[in-house]
Order: structure tokens, then C-alpha cells, then sequence
């Protein structure tokens, strides 16, 4: 079967600054300045279009102190993403900066991974060092749409369409899910926060804010034999992203186009 070609978009919705540090498990002697910037992202195809994660909102950024650019909302209008005829979303884990905004999606069927509900909702959340990265209003909100019918849940490895399918990997939550989507190009992996930034998954340091290390690393590996190549693969907060992809032609957002390959 010939698998439909999509394209796929990163919108930057906000950052911060932060220390090298702060990014690894493993501290980098070469201690710097290292951004994080917050993106979510639009897989566009012929026949079927979906929106991946849902980002934050300006309530969030003042509580997080993160520097918002544009509501998410926005972002994905200003390349032309209409939030009111958006169908399906990926949600690839529920931490606050991926799961925020899910009311901007009205007509919106929510997909997430059956073990990142039982995580977001278990006794794991007992533990700050866990529970710190979640927004209990936006895992609420989600139980909401589960008891209204508009979630779908998925264990494990899910075809969405023909040339979108989602994997979990876990690693930084329990149930996150990386998204796997045929380009022109060849297959593309979203790989969210299974690798913050490239020098995560090069260097084998994850990212500090872990659930299972031992999955994370292996997450790695996961991520790298979806992807046709490294070139392949898009990290879920690295500024590196705009740097290298093709800009959309807009003022109103920064965004990446990722189904042509990097300048570099």
C-alpha cells in the first residue's frame, strides 16, 4: 500500500532561559546558558490532519514564570489550523506544558495512552518530585472528556490513519507516546519529551524530570528505529529546531516546517 505523504509543523508557543545543568541528568561540567523553548505541532495530510499536544495557558506561565509568546490556539491558526474543525489530538503525555488548553479543541477526539491516565491519576501523584510537572485542572479537564466520550486510549503501539501511528515509549512519564508520521521525506518521529533536546538521546543524559530512567534511555533507541535517520527525529524543546527547519512565511508565529530536511 502507497502510505499518503503529510506535512508536519512546529509552532513555538513560549520559553525560558535556562542553565545547561539543569537539562541533564548527569550535570554538564561545561555549565551555560541553554534555552528550552515550548512547541506543539500539526500533522496535516490529504485525508486526515491532527493536532499534537496542546500546550500551555497565560495562568500556567505566571504560576511556572514561563515567558509566553502565543497562546497555542493562535499559533496553529496563524498557519492556517482552524481549532474548531481540529478532529483528532494527540496528547503525547499529560505534564502541564503539553496538556494545558484542551477546551480550544471543541470537535476534538483527545488520544492518549491507557498507562499515562493510570499514571497521571495513581499513586505516583502522591509524590511531588512526580506530581510537580502535572496541572491537576488539566488532568481533571481530561477525566471530563473521558466520561463525555472523546477520548481514545491506546496501549502501546496504534495506527491512526494510514502513516500516523503513536508508540508508547515511557521513560519521562509513564505513558509517553512519540508519533511516527510518513513525509515526503521519509518517516518523521515527534518524539516529544522522550528527548528534550538532541544532546539528550546523543549524549545518553536524560532529561532531569524522569519516571524510569532505564525506559528513557531505552526510549532512545525506540525513537531511532522509527526514524529514517537523526535527521528524522524532532526533539520536543530544543530552540535548535527553528534553527535549522524551514521557516512558515508568517510574522504572526514561529513556526518549523518538518517535512523537508534541516539546512545543515
Amino acid at each position: 500500500m502507497t502510505l499518503p505523504n503529510y506535512e508536519i509543523y512546529a509552532v513555538r508557543y513560549a520559553t525560558v532561559e535556562r542553565r545547561a545543568r539543569e537539562n541533564f541528568i548527569f550535570a554538564d561540567a561545561h555549565d551555560g546558558p541553554m534555552e528550552m523553548d515550548y512547541f506543539v505541532w500539526a500533522i496535516v495530510g490529504k485525508d486526515a490532519s491532527f493536532v499534537v499536544d496542546t500546550g500551555f495557558d497565560e495562568e500556567a506561565a505566571r504560576q511556572r514564570k514561563r515567558k509566553l509568546l502565543i497562546c497555542p490556539g493562535d499559533g496553529l491558526e496563524a498557519i492556517g489550523i482552524k481549532r474548531d474543525r481540529v478532529t483528532d489530538v494527540i496528547i503525547t503525555h499529560l505534564h502541564y506544558d503539553h496538556a494545558g488548553n484542551l477546551g480550544l479543541f471543541p470537535n476534538a477526539m483527545f488520544h492518549l495512552q491507557d498507562e499515562e491516565m493510570e499514571y497521571a491519576t495513581g499513586r505516583h501523584m502522591c509524590h511531588h518530585v512526580l506530581s510537580h510537572a502535572f496541572n491537576v485542572e488539566d488532568v481533571l479537564q481530561m477525566v471530563r472528556k473521558v466520561y463525555a466520550g472523546r477520548v481514545r486510549f491506546h496501549r502501546a503501539d496504534a495506527e491512526l490513519a494510514p502513516g500516523v501511528t503513536v508508540h508508547r515509549v515511557g521513560g519521562h512519564t509513564a505513558g509517553l507516546q512519540v508519533v511516527r508520521v510518513h513525509t515526503a521525506r521519509g518517516w518523521v518521529v515527534l518524539a516529544s519529551d522522550a528527548s528534550h533536546y538532541y544532546a539528550n538521546m546523543r549524549r545518553r543524559s536524560p532529561f532531569p524530570i524522569v519516571f524510569n530512567v532505564g525506559e528513557m534511555l531505552e526510549a532512545y533507541q525506540t525513537v531511532e528505529r522509527l526514524a529514517d535517520s537523526p535527521d528524522h527525529i524532532i526533539p520536543g524543546h530544543d530552540p535548535e529546531v527553528l534553527a535549522i527547519y524551514p521557516r512558515v512565511d508568517t510574522k504572526a508565529v514561529e513556526a518549523a516546517i518538518l517535512h523537508k530536511p534541516p539546512a545543515r
